[in-house]
């Protein structure tokens, strides 16, 4: 009996402590030291808020990350991703393609998916843009505490993903904040626990400048 409850009592103390803290190391890991090749087929740029066109400081940290890639010959093509929030005129991609492009990326160059309000249903679109065009290897550019969990769903879908965490805006590694840590941590756990089984909770992007993720509950 009693090495029973020493067993439900160390169970316990993995699910509490231990899970999350792997979480969290894996999360800042990827931030601190990320996985970045600098040959792809393709730079993609998840969605985040934007206004009337005008990326947010979120997104737009992301774009001018993927223009660096694209200007260093990192890859030969962008797609950005995500739709527009209730009542928007546009969309998270065409606004991101329309700032690419009115800073000098060619307009071909582009591939525009006006897709996916969260990490999950964004990756799923532009994972099967790249099957539909026999491509796999691809570079995400958004927020350092997000590469690790980008990347995961991408790999598991099929592609070769590597992350560059932007180096501009309120997300970079040096301004982001404990909490948007622990946040990410917490979305990349309900990931791995059960979006992988099918559970899919949103995280999708609120109207204002800030991530959220997954009902903020850590």
């Amino acid at each position: 009996m009693f090495k029973l409850i020493r067993r439900v009592i160390s169970l316990f103390l993995a699910v509490i402590v231990i899970i999350p803290t792997y979480s969290i190391f894996v999360t800042w890991n990827s931030a601190k030291n990320p996985t970045f090749r600098t040959s792809a087929e393709v730079i993609v740029v998840p969605g985040a808020a934007q206004l009337n066109g005008t990326p947010g400081e979120v997104l737009l940290g992301r774009l001018v990350q993927a223009k660096k890639n694209f200007d260093a010959g990192y890859a030969p093509l962008i797609i950005t991703v995500g739709t527009g929030a209730p009542g928007d005129r546009t969309t998270e991609a065409a606004s991101g393609k329309y700032w690419l492009r009115t800073h000098g990326i060619p307009a071909k160059k582009i591939v525009s998916l006006p897709v996916g309000r969260d990490t999950r249903t964004q990756t799923q679109a532009y994972i099967q843009e790249m099957k539909n065009r026999k491509i796999y290897n691809v570079i995400i550019a958004t927020d350092a505490y997000h590469c690790q969990r980008a990347m995961t769903m991408a790999n598991d879908l099929g592609a070769t993903a590597t992350c560059s965490p932007a180096t501009t805006g309120p997300n970079t590694l040096e301004k982001s904040r404990t909490r948007y840590l622990i946040r990410e941590a917490g979305a990349y756990l309900a990931y791995i626990t059960l979006g992988r089984r099918g559970i899919h909770l949103s995280d999708h992007l609120t109207n204002s400048g800030l991530v959220r993720y997954v009902h903020d509950f850590i």
